[in-house]
């Protein structure tokens, strides 16, 4: 936003600019006496960064256009430097895709909605290889509820704090000032019986209630069949165990806002929502050929096998958020502040903690994980021409608390004694946080017409990993009215999470999952949680070119290049070696102890393309690409997450009238190299499969049929272009995933 005042401006407003050391141009109103702002138009520093080269906007239009079946994740996918990716390069749980910015992986996404943190995922334990069983946190919100969704990468993204390394997807909901309602059906069916449908429905309406207050109510049901268990059947080598296709899910989402406006300069709000996500099982396991081995008995006592729970209820994700918030615009500058609660119960199947069974379902009894999360931001921008200068100060501070009861996944014992853990479970206390306390100061600098510039710096303390200081420059050089040339420069961080950091925390390999170089010793090998770690730190650099003019010509060139230190892994060398006793033929036995440790350094870098081109007043074609340059752990060589080498979007939208859009779009994925050495064991993989280059190609039509209804339908993966998992784990080397085939999609909305 760009602020252009004339404004009366009250004396406690003074006070606050001279405390903040802005001296804004003043005049003298000899009419009124009074005193009157000249013009200032320096935008704040989070708009600027906007504007980077690592910065995208999807809008509510380009939603409408390319529907998604449950998750926004489907779209954002289709920004510059953006895939879908599990944590780690392992396999496991591979069709749990989430999105990953710039190879970076999940963990380093940020989600936010309407700028407020979702960490819902993080009380989903990791398991030693990194990997998560968790849909990701961007399916919190239906799609026919955002106004757009935000995606930030790079330096644009760390001003955000811990967990922005990547970068940032803010998705930010509808708001109605104005009566509003809407009312949405859609649906999609795919071609092939073995593959998953689309239902969903769901409300959004709001408007004012009364001078002084506004309100809006979301209410939606969702829900996207699991695939057939035998799915990728054809696609398995003979004699492996096939793996799993894609799991159901199923949303039923709350959510109600009061907004209250006492004037024209503040805006307080209250927002309560609620969600429930289920899934539908579809056999996946993290290691899937121990599948059919195990047994349970139901509730009747009867013994069944794991395989009878496919398609049924096997674990449930509730996310209970209450939120304060206040906006403010003044004569000095704006605000924007919010305190948030979040509460999740992961209420799942209890599952196997060790070895082979690690991750299998192996009881009829569910366990729960609560996971309470405090958020707490206030933002202030002050504007001034302090010096001479026109500028915009940014000055903001944030909270984050974590609160985890867990005891389910701390309920492995130690064979051996380790000092700091306690050996029997039963002495282990479920209960585990932390906190994070931030501080930043920003400067947006006009320079000149032509260069701004925006230093920063934030400075943060986490109750475990200690003290963390980011700094970030960003500057913008408009060379002549078509052409800029951007540059950006930050250090990114990510604090250890509460599995990463505890002792209690205890993953047992019986022998056959020890690292390749420290193989058993008679008694297996333990990985624990290490409270001694320090944070995950990032130097993010860019440089973009854009050349943009009146005609609506839009091309952009971007070079990013992350140096990633002191990434946090299962570590593959020993902590200690313990005695653990005799076996039956008298000879000593040892277990090895591992802790998740602190890795050397990885680089990622890669480029970032766009070209948007008028071709008639009616018919644009729009194209963005990214090319992975480089992504590799320095320690071990092996790229960070399975990314295709190059990505290519591309599309076609066609004003047909003023009542009909067409849509062509197509995804081109480059060869996805396989990793070479498996990230558990270190072992090298015997011959590792890349994932082939694939390309998916969807139509899409949108129909306004008067100022109410509207129709959109369309056609996903036009050609058929399947893509099946071929295993999980690393024997499957890339091929850890599916695409769905050809599948069918219709939509109706009534706007009133």
């Amino acid at each position: 936003m760009t602020y252009s005042y004339r404004s009366r401006v009250a004396g406690t407003q003074l006070v606050a600019l001279l405390l903040a050391g802005a001296t804004p141009a003043i005049s003298q109103d000899t009419t009124d006496d009074v005193l009157v702002l000249d013009p200032i138009t320096v935008e704040s520093a989070a708009e600027e960064l906007k504007q980077a080269p690592g910065a995208s906007t999807i809008s509510s239009d380009d939603i409408i256009e390319q529907p998604v079946s449950n998750d926004v994740s489907e779209i954002v996918r289709k920004m510059p430097g953006v895939n879908l990716t599990g944590n780690t390069t392992t396999g496991q749980r591979g069709n749990n895709r989430q999105i990953d910015i710039r190879g970076m992986g999940p963990e380093n996404t940020l989600i936010l909605i309407d700028g407020r943190p979702v960490l819902s995922r993080n009380s989903v334990k990791m398991g030693r290889s990194g990997e998560r069983d968790t849909r990701g946190d961007s399916n919190w919100v239906p799609a026919e509820a955002i106004d757009r969704i935000e995606v930030l990468r790079g330096p644009a993204a760390a001003r955000y704090g811990s967990g922005s390394a990547g970068g940032v997807v803010n998705i930010i909901t509808k708001k109605t000032d104005q009566p509003y309602a809407s009312v949405t059906l859609y649906g999609e069916m795919p071609e092939h019986d073995e593959e998953g449908g689309t239902r969903r429905a769901n409300v959004v309406f709001g408007g004012p209630l009364g001078e002084l207050w506004t309100y809006r109510t979301i209410l939606n049901y969702a829900k996207t069949d699991g695939d057939d268990p035998d799915i990728n059947a054809d696609a398995t080598p003979e004699g492996e165990s096939v793996a799993a296709g894609r799991e159901g899910v199923e949303n039923k989402d709350f959510s109600q806002l009061f907004e209250f406006h006492p004037d024209d300069e503040n805006t307080w709000g209250i927002e309560l929502s609620y969600s429930r996500q289920g899934n539908e099982y579809a056999g996946d396991t993290q290691f899937r050929e121990v599948l059919e081995d195990l047994e349970l008995s139901d509730e009747d006592g009867n013994v069944v096998g794991t395989e009878s729970l496919i398609g049924e209820e096997t674990n449930i994700m509730r996310r209970g958020v209450l939120a304060l918030t206040h906006r403010g615009e003044y004569a000095f500058g704006d605000s924007n502040s919010y305190l948030q609660w979040e509460h999740t119960e992961n209420e799942r199947l209890m599952e196997g903690l060790a070895g082979g069974g690690e991750g299998v379902i192996n009881s009829p009894e569910y366990g729960t994980i609560t996971l309470d999360t405090v958020s707490a931001k206030t933002e202030w921008n002050v504007y001034s021409d302090l010096g001479g200068v026109n500028q915009t100060f940014t000055f903001g501070a944030d909270y984050r608390g974590e609160w985890m009861d867990d005891d389910i996944s701390n309920q492995m014992g130690l064979v051996v004694d380790v000092p700091g853990s306690e050996t029997d479970p039963a002495d282990r206390d479920s209960e585990t946080n932390a906190q994070l306390v931030g501080l930043y100061i920003e400067d947006n600098i006009l320079l000149t017409d032509e260069i701004t510039l925006t230093p920063g710096l934030r400075a943060d303390w986490h109750s475990e990993a200690g003290f963390n200081l980011s700094p970030s420059l960003n500057a913008a050089w408009q060379v002549s009215p078509e052409f800029s040339v951007k540059a950006g420069v930050s250090r990114a961080f990510k604090a250890p999470n509460l599995y990463q950091l505890n002792p209690d925390y205890v993953y047992y390999t019986r022998g056959n999952g020890c690292p390749v170089d420290y193989p058993n010793l008679g008694a297996g090998c333990h990985i624990l949680g290490n409270p001694d770690l320090d944070p995950e730190t990032s130097w993010n650099k860019e440089i973009g070119v854009n050349y943009n003019n009146a005609g609506g010509w839009n091309a952009g060139l971007t070079y990013f290049h992350n140096d990633y230190q002191n990434r946090i892994a299962a570590s593959l060398e020993p902590a200690a070696t313990v005695f653990a006793g005799y076996d039956e033929n008298g000879d000593p036995e040892y277990t090895q102890v591992f802790r998740w440790e602190n890795t050397k350094e990885a680089v990622i870098e890669g480029i970032e393309a766009n070209l948007r081109v008028p071709l008639l007043d009616s018919l644009t074609w729009s194209t963005n690409a990214t090319m992975m340059l480089n992504s590799e752990d320095k320690e071990t060589g092996q790229p960070l997450s399975l990314v295709p080498d190059y990505t290519i979007n591309t599309q076609l939208d066609w004003s047909v009238t003023d009542s009909l859009d067409l849509l062509v779009s197509a995804t081109h994925y480059g060869e996805t190299p396989s990793p070479e050495k498996s990230v558990t064991s270190g072992a090298v993989i015997e011959n590792p499969e890349s994932r082939d280059p694939y390309t998916l190609v969807d139509l899409g039509a949108v129909w306004q049929v008067n100022d109410v209804w509207r129709v959109n339908a369309g056609v996903k993966n036009v050609f058929d272009e399947r893509v099946f998992r071929e295993g999980t784990s690393n024997n499957a080397g890339a091929n850890t995933y599916n695409e769905p085939g050809r599948t069918f999609t219709l939509g109706l909305n009534a706007t009133f």
